[in-house]
């Protein structure tokens, strides 16, 4: 083994263990949801956000509050509604009488961990201003510009069965998140652990595991998961199927209108060597790829009105290209 290699692997087994930890720790409150607590540990790796589709009461605010906890790191929580104005998100100046001057008062996205609660509530430019927020790092009150702490990870939700009073995110904002993560209802055994734990005894509390120069360590690391020149192809297949599938040998061109942009390849590496990490291994497998494929490719497969109309969904295209691609 290489010496590089070798000293890898002994970081991403020190690193994997204290994931390990770290799980352990949000597990003392958060029941099930694993695919969804996974996902916000890639996406914290990753530098990436997240957008999560679910009904209410699924344990959205309690897994990202959790997380927080355990990683010591301030959270917050807007819940957007068609009234809210872009300064309640990012901030505004505020006159001071006393000193005869207007002063910055930062906003609520000045935080470590955001939860934005039904982003699709809001109108187009209080997303605009939490996106520009999301992409840039940093925000502008008045002539001054503000860098937002680090790490910055925005955790936003729509409601999937409610569309009344919304204003749907557009494509080209959608694709700004890393992962798009469904979250389904717990099982029978872990809804009768949700309603154990919540009888009338004491919540354990959650302690710190895993400090913020730890997080940085993370994502240093991410980048030099090793990733074989043939899973990189395999990457590149199946983000070009999303386009033309029919050079693939899929025949579903007539159910695509646009497929996955070059930012699904970058995330969808990342993402693949950060689930890597977490599994406690310093090189990606073609497994990786194909786990971690439907949260970054959901959101950006947009479907024909033809496709629609046959009840298919962009899960179920992404489904049918990871069945034709070739595994290398």
């Amino acid at each position: 083994m290489e010496p590089d290699m070798e000293k890898r692997e002994k970081e991403v087994t020190q690193i994997a263990s204290t994931l390990d930890s770290l799980r352990n720790e949000v597990r003392k409150i958060l029941v099930g949801q694993q695919h969804l607590l996974d996902s916000l540990l890639i996406a914290m790796m990753s530098d990436g956000h997240i957008l999560i589709e679910g009904v209410p009461g699924l344990a959205k605010t309690t897994a990202v509050k959790s997380l927080g906890d355990a990683l010591g790191l301030p959270f917050q929580r807007i819940s957007f509604t068609p009234d809210l104005l872009p300064a309640d998100i990012i901030g505004t100046m505020i006159y001071d009488p006393a000193k005869s001057e207007f002063l910055p008062r930062q906003g609520p996205v000045f935080t470590n961990l955001l939860l934005a609660d039904e982003i699709n509530r809001a109108p187009a430019k209080v997303q605009s201003a939490l996106l520009e927020a999301m992409q840039e790092r940093q925000v502008t009150i008045g002539d001054s510009t503000y860098k937002l702490p680090t790490p910055f990870l925005v955790l936003a939700t729509q409601n999937p069965i409610e569309q009344e009073g919304t204003y749907p995110l557009p494509e080209a904002q959608v694709d700004r998140f890393m992962l798009m993560c469904k979250v389904d209802y717990p099982t029978k055994d872990e809804e009768r652990e949700i309603m154990h734990r919540f009888d009338g005894k004491a919540v354990e509390s959650i302690s710190p595991v895993m400090r913020p120069e730890q997080i940085t360590a993370c994502r240093e690391l991410v980048p030099r998961i090793y990733c074989d020149a043939k899973v990189t192809d395999y990457i590149l297949d199946i983000v070009l199927a999303t386009r033309k599938p029919s050079q693939f040998g899929i025949p579903i061109d007539h159910q695509i209108s646009y497929g996955a942009s070059p930012r699904a390849g970058i995330f969808l590496q990342l993402a693949a060597r950060a689930r890597a990490m977490l599994c406690g291994r310093a090189y990606v497998t073609p497994q990786d790829v194909k786990e971690i494929a439907p949260d970054v490719l959901r959101h950006r497969v947009i479907l024909t009105y033809e496709a629609e109309a046959e009840e298919c969904t962009s899960d179920s295209i992404i489904a049918h290209i990871l069945g034709e691609i070739p595994v290398p």
